[in-house]
């Protein structure tokens, strides 16, 4: 009786056993950088109709609505033209300086919004990250989609501009090279877009110096004056040459305004740039991914 007893507490008794755990996954945990991607890719369609349906909501409380996407960088321009053309006479030896700062305006308005909107995506949809589960680097790249789209017509009213206001161009097979300069123009955005999304996620700070931080880009980008007119030191120009702001305005201005084939070197520095800047940023950001939204 007594063994029989002793047989049922052991039988009671808890027994060990042995569970492989190296499958398991920490919930929330950063996945490979390649897993990485393949999960973002999977959120494609997501990306397309927030890009998408954001575009469409743009400036609703507006009375002109997205008209605005076209008026700011015009009436910028004009500015700009009556200070820096009419005033300080910076266009002088420039052909066709109406067409030559309107690229540079519209062109670098377009950069402007991507990278500001992309840097500050993580922190402005902070409720967003704490309460779903999905790869982060899909709300930058969503921002960045959107302003391609929104800016489709603005680049369109770009070339009319160049087409109807005299001195007027026209514009030669050499048009079609805008394309592949404004998606590497894109794909940098994006690049510069990502790195800031994480460092603002972190110091808010950055967000108020990104402005001071654009504007001095824009100045020293040939936006609305020739670099050969200031700069007579061939190492130096050839150093700020390296901008890949300038490298797009001197694209799409050769094609445009001069009907002529951009160099190589400008399609070959702002090509590293372009999948420089992605590769950093792509890597950059995931790094972080646990982190976002936390604090």
């Amino acid at each position: 009786m007594a063994g029989a007893k002793a047989g049922a507490r052991e039988d009671s008794q808890v027994k060990p056993l042995s569970v492989d755990v190296r499958g398991l996954q920490r919930v929330g945990a950063r996945p490979g950088f390649v897993d990485y991607v393949l999960q973002v890719w999977n959120y494609r369609e997501f990306i397309t109709y927030d890009a998408k349906s954001r575009v469409q909501s743009g400036n609703r409380r507006d009375r002109l609505g997205s008209i605005w996407l076209i008026l700011n960088p015009a009436l910028n321009g004009l500015t700009y033209f009556l200070i820096f053309g009419l005033l300080l006479k910076t266009g002088r030896g420039i052909e066709n300086f109406i067409g030559y700062l309107t690229i540079g305006i519209f062109l670098f308005q377009y950069s402007s919004r991507a990278i500001t909107n992309g840097g500050r995506s993580i922190q402005q949809n902070r409720a967003v990250i704490q309460a779903f589960s999905f790869p982060r680097a899909t709300l930058p790249i969503s921002v960045n989609l959107r302003e391609l789209l929104a800016n489709i017509p603005v680049f369109i009213v770009m070339v009319v501009i160049v087409l109807v206001i005299p001195p007027t161009e026209e514009i030669t097979w050499l048009g079609l090279l805008i394309i592949p300069a404004l998606l590497l123009q894109t794909v940098f955005n994006l690049g510069v877009g990502l790195i800031l999304a994480r460092v603002i996620s972190k110091v808010n700070d950055v967000a108020h110096l990104l402005s001071f931080a654009l504007r001095a880009w824009m100045f020293s980008s040939a936006v609305f004056y020739s670099y050969d007119k200031f700069i007579d030191q061939p190492i130096m120009l050839e150093v700020i040459k390296l901008n890949p702001l300038f490298n797009v305005l001197d694209i799409v201005r050769d094609v445009l305004l001069y009907s002529t084939v951009p160099d190589w070197q400008s399609w070959a520095i702002l090509a590293c740039w372009a999948f420089g800047a992605l590769a950093v940023g792509a890597v950059y950001f995931w790094r972080a991914e646990e982190t976002y939204g936390r604090g």
